[in-house]
């Protein structure tokens, strides 16, 4: 009992400061600062190309950032990528953490509770016999599910349904499902409202903030933040500036610059103007960001 419960996974504070991402033609996103507390539910919005997704992989250790710094649980980027990777995990990533169309829903939970008990799982779990080691797999895959939101019996062919034949909410419960058996502090979860209608959109948005609420700490990628999420907005090349700051929800950020966003209180523009930079945020720079990486 006391092993699962150190086990349970408590959010990491987030802390980003003048963070920075250059590709070789321009910048993916610049003067990024904010502070986000265990358990919050981090909102980063902006146009298509303004470096949001190599924000959110930088964050979670996935891409190594050029300029300032930022602490996922007090471990330090990019010095520690590897430890953040350990202690974060990805949802719905186009192009890095993507479902496979053909495969089943059973398929996916299984596979991935079979490799986090081969690479994450402690030597007392490879101890015990492997009933005990089938019926811990199975109920850290029912709690995933369940926190996830993904009612089985309702797809129509139940665990056995393909991933092509899911809706786009049922496909985002599941790949958030996916990254919650390994119980990360902190979830990344990129496109999370698209081509959702207004129903599941509000849908998808009380899921991510009930993983929120349960202590991991949720960063997302949308085109519109709600309201009560912390918000993070990226601007596109022809925005007076490139990146944005915003007051963490513990009330320890850095100062933002709301009312020239827009955005209330939250998230505004960095006060660097757009002639002292080199190179403009284009949607190219984040490609290159992540074709050197090789998440491309």
């Amino acid at each position: 009992m006391g092993a699962e419960a150190e086990e349970r996974p408590h959010g990491a504070a987030v802390v980003v400061d003048g963070f920075g991402l250059r590709g070789p033609r321009g910048w993916a996103f610049r003067e990024v600062s904010f502070r986000a507390g265990p358990g919050t539910l981090v909102a980063i919005e902006g146009p298509s190309g303004s470096g949001r997704t190599c924000l959110l992989l930088a964050l979670t250790g996935r891409m190594k950032a050029k300029e300032g710094t930022a602490e996922v649980g007090g471990l330090p980027l990019p010095k520690k990528m590897a430890a953040v990777r350990r202690i974060s995990a990805l949802g719905h990533v186009p192009g890095v953490s993507e479902l496979d169309p053909a495969f089943t829903v059973a398929e996916h939970l299984g596979e991935r509770a079979m490799l986090q008990r081969r690479f994450d799982g402690s030597v007392r779990t490879f101890l015990r016999r492997p009933s005990e080691r089938r019926a811990a797999a199975r109920a850290r895959i029912d709690e995933a599910v369940a926190a996830a939101g993904l009612d089985l019996a309702a797809l129509p062919k139940g665990e056995r349904t393909s991933v092509r034949d899911l809706e786009r909410l049922e496909a985002l419960r599941l790949s958030i499902a996916l990254a919650l058996i390994g119980r990360p502090r902190l979830l990344a979860v990129d496109d999370a409202d698209l081509k959702l209608s207004d129903t599941d959109r509000a849908e998808a948005w009380a899921l991510l903030r009930s993983v929120a609420d349960s202590g991991t700490t949720v960063v997302a990628v949308c085109s519109e933040a709600p309201e009560d999420a912390l918000r993070i907005t990226t601007l596109d090349a022809t925005a007076t500036a490139p990146a944005t700051e915003a007051d963490g929800a513990d009330g320890a950020g850095a100062p933002g610059d709301g009312d020239k966003a827009g955005r209330g209180d939250t998230a505004g523009s960095a006060d660097k103007p757009a002639g002292d930079l080199t190179e403009d945020t284009t949607e190219e720079g984040a490609a290159d960001a992540l074709a050197e990486t090789g998440r491309a």
